[in-house]
């Protein structure tokens, strides 16, 4: 499946998580943030390079591990991504959803 988003085309599956890392940039990440209500601080944007450092690392993401990181304590995880923490983390850093998330 196909997407427009920050002026390109981006191909994400049903559930709206990238599926190809390379068309990733900050801007899609600012647009894929705006639908879902966030405004991106530098706060999110360590927190995002983390995840995608993971994700490249075929480090395996949870809400612990990411709690456990040293990044950023599981209580400010969901201070800056409120509505399902992991899964909007995820999809605004471009990876696919984490086997940990339902």
């Amino acid at each position: 499946m196909e997407k427009q988003i920050a002026g390109k085309t981006i191909s994400v599956n049903e559930e709206g998580f990238m599926t190809d890392f390379s068309q990733w940039d900050k801007a899609v990440g600012e647009a894929l943030a705006a639908e879902n209500n966030l405004q991106l601080t530098p706060r999110h944007w360590e927190v995002i390079e983390y995840i995608q450092k993971e994700y490249k690392n075929d480090v395996p993401l949870s809400i612990r591990k990411i709690g456990k990181s040293g990044v950023v304590d599981i209580k400010e995880f969901y201070e800056l991504f409120p509505v399902a923490p992991l899964k909007t983390a995820t999809k605004i850093a471009g990876i696919p959803k984490p086997v940990s998330c339902i």
